[in-house]
């Protein structure tokens, strides 16, 4: 979690109705990756912590026994509900409640992700925890899209954001002067992991993005979630509208990443032998 900055329940206020239209998917075969990785079957149980509206949770069903979606916002888990049950997937359950919560009463399991999720929570706690729920060969799992070439001007949205929300990021009720953390790969290692297994899923369809894909982008994140903006919110999408004159951008979708890390055997409890 950022030095200075604490959860709230507004973090993603708002962003549900935008998030699955507006954020680019993962490389389509994503899910049988992890799955073959893992050796998920169906005797297999599956975590998404920070599930969102169940994109991840409701890809990985197929190759799972149970897979269960659990995030703090309610409005993510029923469009995740509206979800599962317009595609009839009925091995899925959600549950409302933060990382920082586990392992609950929840069990154990094969896998748990956090799909660009992490680095929200207080990862040391989180990743301790994880280790102690997870099945023998189960494993912590990271999943997200590697960085591409921009062709929608997305450097022009955030500097339009700026100028509304002023220039320090804005997450929930308080500010990310620093940003959010990075080398996960040194809390995993306290927490007990062990090096990572690391599996590039290639994407490469070229997709049309709208100008209402690009409005849905904006209003699915953390820092220009719809309510930070107020009673200037309609200013802002007009103005956000203007600077993208109704055109289409062709995007190349990008690969994604799957880091798995699995629990170091030379670890005893929770000390290293």
């Amino acid at each position: 979690m950022a030095d200075g900055w604490e959860w709230d329940d507004t973090l993603f206020k708002g962003t549900a109705a935008h998030y699955t239209r507006g954020r680019i998917p993962y490389a389509p075969a994503f899910a049988e990756t992890l799955a073959t990785a893992l050796d998920l079957d169906g005797r297999s149980r599956l975590l998404d912590v920070g599930c969102g509206p169940g994109i991840v949770t409701l890809a990985m069903a197929p190759f799972v026994g149970e897979a269960i979606g659990m995030d703090p916002d309610l409005d993510m888990l029923a469009e995740a509900g509206r979800q599962a049950g317009r595609r009839g997937v009925t091995n899925v359950r959600w549950e409302a409640s933060r990382a920082e919560d586990l392992p609950g009463d929840l069990g154990a399991f094969r896998a748990v992700v956090f799909a660009q999720s992490f680095h929200w929570t207080d990862r040391d706690l989180v990743a301790a925890a994880v280790r102690r729920m997870l099945t023998p060969g189960g494993a912590f799992v990271q999943i997200g899209n590697l960085p591409s070439p921009a062709v929608a001007p997305y450097e022009e949205i955030g500097e339009l954001v700026r100028r509304y929300l002023g220039p320090v990021r804005r997450a929930g009720q308080g500010r990310l002067v620093n940003g959010t953390p990075g080398r996960e790969d040194l809390v995993l290692a306290r927490a007990g992991f062990a090096d990572v297994e690391r599996h590039v899923v290639p994407a490469g369809e070229v997709v049309a993005r709208t100008a209402d894909d690009l409005v849905a982008w904006a209003f699915s994140r953390s820092d220009s979630a719809p309510h930070l903006f107020g009673d200037r919110l309609a200013d802002f999408e007009q103005d956000l509208r203007a600077l993208l004159r109704g055109r289409v951008f062709a995007e190349r979708l990008p690969a994604t990443e799957i880091r798995i890390w699995r629990p170091d055997i030379r670890w005893s409890g929770d000390r290293p032998i």
